[in-house]
């Protein structure tokens, strides 16, 4: 794969100075479900994985604060009860912390009625800049149920799958989501030489999950489509870390909704009960300028997914940072591993 020869070359550029192990940083994207508060124990769960992972980012979807709360504020102090340092800043739907303290924290798309929101924090890490994007995109019109035959924002059976791809394609526009990520990539545009990262829920399938080697499975059938959130990415140099290190989606589906979280009820994880709609809407992208290479990229939560409405472990070949005691949430988080490339580097690989 392409980000291992990064990995060699950097290595052996290092060969040829000095014996220096080139810095590692990590990534977690967590959907944390209204802030761990549909699970008891849900806040201690959320603190208890950053404390065991402890990522140098942390980008979180569902952040609400609650009863007049600052969700970060409250979650810093607990990590640092655990004896973990986390820098972060006061938000709403998205969420950013760090174990740098941040150099600036911005909204890019602001949050309306609750139709998803992308939130921005710069970084210096060793002299470099690091810009980290956490993305919680609008949660309607989630045009993948259409071809299992249920409503985009109602989620009422309907009488026919729709899989006519302008019909498709007309339905994920009527969202927020592909105004979010244009947002995004217009603000992205402006960090030109900086390591650029994205953590977040997208409420939207990537376009490499449906392809020609998947359109009869998962109850897609037959459809092949480019969804316009990933595309977009990746027409902007952007990729996405999970496909890049495991391009197979049929022996790797990466799931990641709807995660089966023992802890909850049953049906608070049924959104299609006669469908296969397990889907990985979660993830974490990189833009591909050869400022850092991708190393690893794990699941974090249970090894199983809600299938037609039941409980059932996860086919394939994927592996899972298993929880620790409860899972706080119905999503399964993503942890990337990064490598910084030296600086100028990037112009002379292709």
């Amino acid at each position: 794969m392409r980000h291992w020869k990064y990995i060699v070359i950097v290595f052996l550029l290092c060969a040829g100075c000095r014996q220096e192990k080139p810095k590692e940083i990590t990534l977690l994207q967590f959907n944390i479900w209204q802030e761990g508060t549909m699970i008891e124990g849900g806040f201690a769960s959320i603190v208890n994985h950053i404390a065991r992972l402890q990522p140098d980012f942390v980008t979180f979807s569902e952040v609400r604060n609650y009863n007049d709360t600052d969700f970060i504020a409250r979650l810093i102090n607990a990590l640092s009860e655990a004896d973990v340092t986390y820098y972060g800043e006061r938000s709403v739907s998205t969420g950013i912390i760090s174990r740098y303290p941040i150099l600036k924290q911005e909204v890019v798309y602001p949050l309306q009625n609750d139709r998803g929101s992308v939130l921005k924090a710069s970084f210096l890490v060793e002299g470099r800049e690091v810009v980290v994007y956490s993305a919680h995109l609008d949660w309607l019109n989630c045009s993948s149920y259409l071809p299992r035959g249920y409503g985009s924002s109602d989620w009422k059976k309907l009488p026919l799958p729709i899989t006519e791809i302008d019909s498709l394609l007309a339905d994920n526009r009527a969202s927020f989501r592909d105004d979010e990520i244009r947002a995004l990539l217009s603000d992205a545009q402006k960090e030109q030489d900086k390591v650029v990262l994205i953590g977040g829920d997208f409420n939207e399938p990537s376009h490499l999950d449906w392809q020609a080697d998947t359109k009869n499975i998962r109850d897609h059938h037959d459809v092949v489509i480019e969804w316009d959130c990933s595309a977009l990415l990746y027409s902007n140099g952007f990729v996405d870390a999970f496909r890049e290190k495991y391009p197979d989606a049929v022996d790797y589906p990466g799931f990641t909704f709807a995660a089966d979280n023992p802890a909850a009820k049953l049906d608070q994880l049924v959104w299609s009960p006669d469908a296969d709609d397990r889907e990985r809407i979660d993830f974490i992208y990189y833009r591909s300028d050869h400022t850092i290479a991708l190393k690893d990229i794990r699941i974090v939560g249970p090894s199983g997914s809600i299938l037609r409405g039941e409980r059932a472990p996860d086919s394939g070949k994927d592996t899972f940072i298993e929880p620790i005691d409860v899972w706080p949430t119905d999503h399964k988080a993503l942890l990337a591993t990064f490598i910084l490339l030296p600086e100028g580097y990037s112009q002379t690989v292709k």
